[in-house]
């Protein structure tokens, strides 16, 4: 039986799963939406929850355990100084999971997470060449 057993393992070791919710949470950080299974994304919530209120707590033994967590020197910096100033009134509650349908390819149950009162500039922000700069580089 898995009494109290805290989290979903999601067929991943511990390694790989912690590495995984690093990434999704600087994702999520970076873009403030992104698409994902809906299992992930309910593994993720409270992830990029606690990081928030460690950024909101600030201070610098928060920002270094944020730092443990997330692995990533940019994001880190947008926790801390824009996500935090944002989230400052709100009392938890960050993040929003809005179920996306079935994925074509294996008919898994997708799920859009998406930080609340986002930024919609930031969404596919540096996640590849756009296409302005491919013109100028013709």
């Amino acid at each position: 039986m898995r009494h109290k057993v805290g989290q979903r393992k999601l067929n991943r070791t511990g390694s790989h799963r912690i590495a995984m919710l690093r990434n999704m949470a600087a994702s999520l950080i970076k873009h403030e939406q992104i698409t994902t299974g809906v299992a992930k994304a309910k593994e993720l919530r409270p992830y990029v929850e606690k990081l928030v209120t460690l950024a909101k707590k600030g201070g610098l033994s928060n920002r270094r355990l944020a730092q443990s967590r997330l692995m990533d020197d940019a994001q880190l910096a947008k926790l801390f100084d824009v996500l935090a100033e944002r989230y400052k009134d709100r009392n938890g509650g960050y993040t929003r999971i809005i179920k996306a349908g079935y994925r074509a390819s294996d008919a898994s149950p997708m799920a859009i997470i998406e930080l609340v009162d986002r930024d919609v500039s930031a969404k596919g922000q540096d996640s590849g060449p756009v296409e302005a700069e491919l013109e100028e580089a013709a």
